[in-house]
């Protein structure tokens, strides 16, 4: 019988969040802020199959960067997990805070048990009655939970994208203005992004009930424009 091989649990760690971070990293970025109506998620993303940005419940909102199949699979669990447990107990019981939490375990336990970590960044977001109670959760592909406040960026040049988006991101900003900063953000100085490359959805503060709103491509361009 011959013996495995042996590697020192650092190594072993230092892999596979290797192997991960480049898998995000040759996807996408995706941008989601915060502002005066609601939270904008605005996503590069030319396919009009595959989405990146998605409704959980009510009031709360999914994104995610990576490996499609993977982050989708997250997603459809997170909204099976929030389904249950309004039916069981009440809509108003089902939270961002929560759902992040489950969705942090997954991964951290995928990332330290399994031989493959899952290839995903993904993002909960819940929308408040005003700005200072709106929650934006990002989850790493290790299950390392992050509380973020203001705005988030995810995958792709997320070091570049950030910088470009603390210049231009305001707390008084509209709907518009937040879209525009975002696409900015995404683009850069040496590109251009029209609708059509664009994913873009507000998890609007005003609705009663179900706050997701896809924008459609002639909303994105009006938001370019100002």
């Amino acid at each position: 019988m011959t013996m495995p091989f042996y590697v020192a649990p650092e190594q072993m760690m230092k892999d596979r969040a290797d192997y991960a971070r480049k898998g995000i990293a040759r996807g996408r970025a995706l941008v989601a802020a915060i502002c005066s109506e609601g939270i904008v998620l605005c996503a590069e993303n030319p396919s009009r199959m595959l989405r990146k940005v998605s409704e959980i419940y009510d009031r709360i909102g999914f994104a995610g960067v990576g490996k499609y199949n993977e982050f989708d699979q997250l997603r459809i669990a997170g909204i099976r997990h929030a389904d249950l447990k309004g039916f069981s107990f009440s809509r108003e019981d089902v939270d961002a805070r929560s759902l992040a939490n489950q969705y942090a375990q997954i991964l951290g336990n995928v990332f330290t048990h399994e031989m493959k970590p899952m290839e995903v960044e993904i993002l909960v977001t819940e929308v408040g009655a005003a700005p200072d109670e709106d929650q934006l959760f990002h989850i790493l592909y290790d299950g390392t939970l992050v509380d973020e406040e203001s705005f988030c960026v995810l995958g792709g040049e997320a070091d570049a994208v950030t910088e470009r988006m603390a210049e231009r991101w305001s707390a008084e900003a509209g709907r518009d203005e937040a879209v525009a900063a975002c696409v900015s953000a995404l683009a850069g100085p040496d590109r251009t992004l029209g609708p059509e490359e664009l994913e873009v959805a507000l998890l609007d503060r005003s609705a009663e009930r179900r706050t997701f709103v896809r924008l459609e491509d002639a909303e994105v361009a009006s938001a370019i424009a100002t």
